[in-house]
C-alpha cells in the first residue's frame, strides 16, 4: 500500500517544479503544499510509535477565485496518486438548519479511495482476465461435447443430429475445433462476428432515497445487503466478438479481485494520504454574535470540527479514522477573515498561505507555458478540423491585458476570465471551421480588437458577456 498510494519521493523543489507546469505562479502556496506532502513522507519513516503521534499540518488557502487553490490540492493529490476529494462548505448549509450530513465528505472519500485500489488491482490481473475471457468465447464458438455433441456445428452452421449417433464424445475433433478458432481470434479476423453471450443484469439500482439526508449511509448499506441477497440474474445478449471480450474481460478481473481486501486496503490508503479540500470555507465564517442564517453557518463549523481535529467515521467499508488526512481549506475571504472561524477550526488550519492576484504576465503565462495551457486546447481542437490556429506575441499580451482591465472594472474571477475571452474571440473561427478553405488563421492584436473591442468598450455590455 505504502508504495503505490499517497507517498512520493520527491523533493519539495520536484514537488514544486512538477506544480509549476499546470499552475503559473503561487510560489508560496506551491511551497506550502510541497512541504506538507514532504513531511507525509517524513512520518512514515518515523518509528511506529511517534508516527501516530505526527499528524499533517492543514492548509488554510486564502484568495479570490480562479487564482488556482483548486487546482493546486487537485495536481498535488495526482501526483501522489492519494485519494481526493473536493466539497464546497455552504452545501451542508442548504436545507435549513439540518444540512447535509457532514460525514458523507469522509464517506465520499472511502469511496473515491476504494475505485483507486479496485483498479489498481483490476490493472494488475488484466492479463490473466484477457486469457480466461478468449476461454470464454472459445466455449460460444466450441461448446464442450457434453454441452453439444457437435463441436463445430456453431462454425460450420451444421446439425446436431449427424453427429448424435456417435457414442463416444467427439474429443480430438472438440480440442481441434477449438485450437482452429483460438487461431482465428489471436489473428483478429473474427472481431466483427455478433454472438450470443450470458451476462450478468445488475439490474437497475435502487434509487437513492437517503441521499443528501443523515440516513445516507444506511441507504448505501440496506442496498448492498439487498443485492447481496437478490440471486443474481443472466440475460443473453447479441454482441460483436469485440465487445463480448471486453464484457467478459470486466467480469473475469472482477471475480479475480478479492473486495474485501480492497476495501480493507482503501480504508487504509484514506486514512493515511487522504487529502479533503474544503472550498468556500469563507462562507460560513460568521462575524459578531450569531443569530438568523449564522447559526446554520455556524453550525456547519461545529459539525466539520470533529473530522478535522481527528474522529473516526463508519463507512460501508469500515470505520475509518480521518486523524492522518490531509485537510486543505479555501476561500477568498472578501466579506469575512479567518478569524470569524470558530477558534477552535482556526486552530486546526495553522499553515496559511494568502494566493496572489493574477497579473498580466500571470495571463500571458497562462495562455501559453502550462501542459494544458488555454491556447495549446484550442489549437488542438481546431486541428480536428484542419484548422491551423497561429497566436501571435502582441495578441496574447492584448488579450492578458483585457483580462486584467475587465477583472478589475467587474468581479476578479482570475484566469477564468480568459475561457470567457477566448470563446468569444475565437467564436467565429469555431462556428464556420469546417467550411474554411484559407485553413491558417492567424490571431494578432488588430483580430482581437476587433472581435473583442465592442464589448470591452462598452462597460454594461462587458458586464453580462464577459
Amino acid at each position: 500500500m505504502e508504495e503505490l498510494f499517497g507517498t512520493n519521493e520527491q523533493t519539495p523543489r520536484q514537488i514544486v517544479e512538477e506544480l509549476n507546469k499546470y499552475i503559473v505562479g503561487q510560489d508560496e502556496a506551491k511551497k506550502s503544499v510541497a512541504i506538507a506532502l514532504r513531511n507525509r513522507w517524513r512520518s512514515r519513516k518515523l518509528p511506529a510509535d511517534m508516527q501516530e503521534d505526527v499528524v499533517p499540518k492543514n492548509i488554510l488557502m486564502i484568495g479570490s477565485t480562479g487564482v488556482g487553490k483548486t487546482e493546486i490540492a487537485r495536481r498535488l493529490a495526482k501526483l501522489v496518486k492519494a485519494p481526493f476529494i473536493k466539497v464546497e462548505a455552504t452545501k451542508f448549509t442548504e436545507v435549513g438548519y439540518v444540512g447535509r450530513d457532514v460525514e458523507s465528505i469522509i464517506r465520499d472519500l472511502a469511496e473515491t479511495s476504494v475505485r483507486m485500489v479496485r483498479q489498481q488491482r483490476i490493472e494488475s490481473v488484466q492479463d490473466k482476465a484477457k486469457e480466461m475471457a478468449e476461454e470464454r468465447i472459445l466455449d460460444v464458438f466450441v461448446p464442450e461435447p457434453k454441452k453439444n455433441t457437435n463441436p463445430l456445428g456453431r462454425l460450420f452452421g451444421g446439425s446436431d443430429d449427424a453427429e448424435e449417433k456417435e457414442e463416444q464424445p467427439a474429443e480430438p475433433k472438440y480440442q481441434a475445433g477449438r485450437e482452429w478458432v483460438r487461431k482465428r481470434l489471436q489473428k483478429g479476423e473474427l472481431e466483427q462476428e455478433t454472438i450470443e453471450i450470458d451476462v450478468e443484469d445488475s439490474g437497475k439500482p435502487m434509487v437513492g432515497m437517503f441521499a443528501g439526508s443523515s440516513l445516507e449511509s444506511m441507504g448505501d448499506n440496506i442496498q448492498d445487503m439487498i443485492g447481496n441477497l437478490m440471486p443474481k440474474r443472466h440475460r443473453k445478449r447479441k454482441v460483436t466478438v469485440e465487445q463480448a471480450r471486453k464484457i467478459f474481460t470486466q467480469e473475469e478481473a472482477d471475480k479475480l479481485i478479492d473486495m474485501e481486501a480492497v476495501a480493507d486496503e482503501a480504508v487504509k490508503v484514506a486514512e493515511y494520504s487522504g487529502i479533503v479540500f474544503l472550498d468556500e470555507i469563507d462562507k460560513v465564517a460568521v462575524k459578531g454574535n450569531s443569530s438568523g442564517a449564522d447559526v446554520s453557518r455556524e453550525g456547519v463549523q461545529r459539525d466539520i470540527l470533529p473530522i478535522v481535529e481527528g474522529s473516526t467515521v463508519m463507512t460501508k467499508y469500515g470505520p475509518l479514522k480521518t486523524d492522518h488526512v490531509l485537510f486543505i481549506a479555501a476561500g477568498a475571504f472578501h466579506m469575512a477573515k479567518p478569524s470569524d472561524l470558530i477558534p477552535e477550526l482556526q486552530g486546526r488550519f495553522p499553515i496559511r498561505v494568502e494566493l496572489k492576484s493574477l497579473r498580466k504576465e500571470d495571463f500571458q503565462k497562462i495562455l501559453t507555458e502550462p501542459q494544458n495551457a488555454l491556447i495549446k486546447q484550442y489549437q488542438a481542437m481546431l486541428a480536428t478540423e484542419g484548422v491551423e490556429l497561429e497566436f501571435k506575441e502582441d495578441a496574447i499580451g492584448r488579450l492578458a491585458q483585457l483580462a486584467c482591465d475587465v477583472n478589475e472594472q467587474a468581479e476578479d474571477i482570475g484566469a477564468r476570465r480568459l475561457h470567457t475571452l477566448l470563446e468569444k474571440l475565437l467564436e467565429e473561427v469555431s462556428f464556420t471551421a469546417p467550411e474554411l478553405t484559407e485553413k491558417k488563421v492567424v490571431i494578432d492584436a488588430a483580430y482581437v480588437d476587433k472581435q473583442l473591442a465592442d464589448i470591452v468598450v462598452n462597460r454594461d455590455l462587458s458586464q453580462f458577456i464577459l
